[in-house]
This record gives structure tokens, C-alpha cells and sequence, in this order.
């Protein structure tokens, strides 16, 4: 191999691997109540997840160390990442504030609501196998992708955080709602829902009909909800992919 292919190989792997250090350092800033923070490295690890792909395509530079470490990645950006903010999310809706684990006093049933959240790395786990497994996902997905649900608990945090109306935080920090969306996404994470994809082979309207049309509806809702947008985004995600499968829309 000459030292161009051995660079053009290693480009989308240390894509991948700042893909992994913005996942860490979400953990990081979750565990210590930084949601803010936590959820804005979820969002860069999404965006260095894109990169390696496109990046491995544009250089013809796939291997299978890629695509384990791409899995690897994933698991903690996207995994266990949005759990640690979820159990953040938890600890404050319970107590009313972040502390330290060891300093928690909880009850059986108070430290099993806490530790639902690690439902969600489960689930994602099955679904990163799932997907590295299954041919059947060359052209749509089956099952929510892992981004976009760490995409919907990074929002509820930088909503947290950043959003000015007040009246949302109860919502969000409600016991019965996060443990529902944990459930909810984790189900559709594990299920057989074909979901499309967003990546375009060209650029006509009647092959790309739907993806047109979603990006569109995405891009008025950032304008007329900006922040709170995003979690409404991945529902919006999520259910025009439902009305695409029963309608046979493309």
C-alpha cells in the first residue's frame, strides 16, 4: 500500500475517532450537570459520524477495522451518551439536583427509575449489531437510527439549558415523560419500522420526493420553533417514515 492509500485509509478512521473523544466528553459533561454542553458534543459527534462516511465514500477508503470502530464510536456517542443525560435529566426530576452517584440517597424503586436510562445503550447496542448484520438496510433503515435518537435527548438537554420558556422544563423534567421516551425509543431502535435514509444518490425530485419534503417541513420548523424544534424534529422523523411505509410513498 503506498502512503497516499495508507492516508486516504486513515482519514475516515480519525474522523471516527473525534466522533468517539465528542461522545466521551459528552458523558463527561453529563455525569457533572453540564447538559448544555453534553448534548452540543452529541451534536459534533453526529456531525464527525456523517464526515467519516462521506469521507470513506469520497476516497473509496472503506475497510472493516472502519466499520468496527464506527460501531464502537457510535455505542458511546450516540448509546451511552444520551443515557448519562437522561440520568442527569432523572437525578434533577427526582431530587431537584446533580450530585455525585455515591452521594445519592435514593430508595430501590427512586435508583431504579435512575438507572432505566441505561435501557437506552442496551438497545442501541442491538441495534449497531442489528444493522451490521442485516442487508436488508442498503437502501432504508429498519428501526430508528441510533443518531437520531441520542439527537432527541440532546435536544431535551440544550432546551434545558438554553431555552427561555419556562413552562417546557416541567414537561421535560417529568418522571413518567422520560421514562416513556426511553422506552419509546429504544423500542424503535430494536423494531422492524422501515425508516428512510437521508442520503441522496442524485439530486431528482421524483427519487427524492420524500427526503425533499422533509427536509423542507425541517427546515419551517427551525424557523418558526428554532431550539424547540429539534426533539419535534426526530418525531416528525419518525412518523413521516410510518406514513411513508403504510402509503408506499418513496
Amino acid at each position: 500500500m503506498s502512503r497516499i492509500s495508507s492516508f486516504f485509509f486513515w482519514v475516515p478512521n480519525t474522523i471516527t475517532a473525534m466522533n468517539l473523544v465528542c461522545g466521551s466528553l459528552s458523558v463527561f459533561f453529563a455525569v457533572d450537570g453540564q447538559l448544555g454542553w453534553a448534548s452540543v458534543f452529541i451534536f459534533a459527534a453526529a456531525i464527525f459520524d456523517f464526515m467519516d462516511g462521506f469521507s470513506a465514500r469520497l476516497l473509496k477508503a472503506y475497510s472493516a477495522i472502519g466499520k468496527e470502530l464506527d460501531s464502537l464510536a457510535d455505542l458511546v456517542s450516540f448509546g451511552l451518551a444520551p443515557a448519562a443525560i437522561v440520568f442527569t435529566m432523572l437525578e434533577l426530576t427526582l431530587f431537584g439536583k446533580n450530585q455525585p452517584i455515591q452521594d445519592i440517597e435514593a430508595n430501590w424503586s427512586q435508583w431504579i427509575v435512575l438507572y432505566t436510562s441505561l435501557v437506552i445503550p442496551v438497545a442501541g447496542a442491538f441495534r449497531l449489531a442489528k444493522f451490521n448484520t442485516d442487508d436488508r438496510q442498503s437502501e432504508q433503515f429498519l428501526g430508528m437510527p441510533i443518531p437520531a435518537n441520542a439527537i432527541f435527548f440532546a435536544s431535551l438537554g440544550l432546551i434545558l439549558e438554553l431555552g427561555t420558556k419556562q413552562s417546557i422544563v416541567p414537561i421535560i423534567l417529568n418522571k413518567y415523560v422520560l421514562l416513556s421516551a426511553v422506552f419509546i425509543c429504544a423500542f424503535l431502535m430494536v423494531s422492524e419500522l422501515p425508516m428512510f435514509n437521508l442520503k441522496f444518490k442524485n439530486l431528482k425530485l421524483k427519487e427524492n420526493a420524500l427526503r425533499y419534503f422533509f427536509l423542507a417541513t425541517t427546515l419551517l420548523m427551525l424557523v418558526f420553533l428554532q431550539l424547540y424544534a429539534l426533539p419535534l424534529i426526530i418525531i416528525w422523523y419518525v412518523l413521516l417514515s410510518g406514513i411513508s411505509y403504510l402509503t408506499g410513498i418513496k
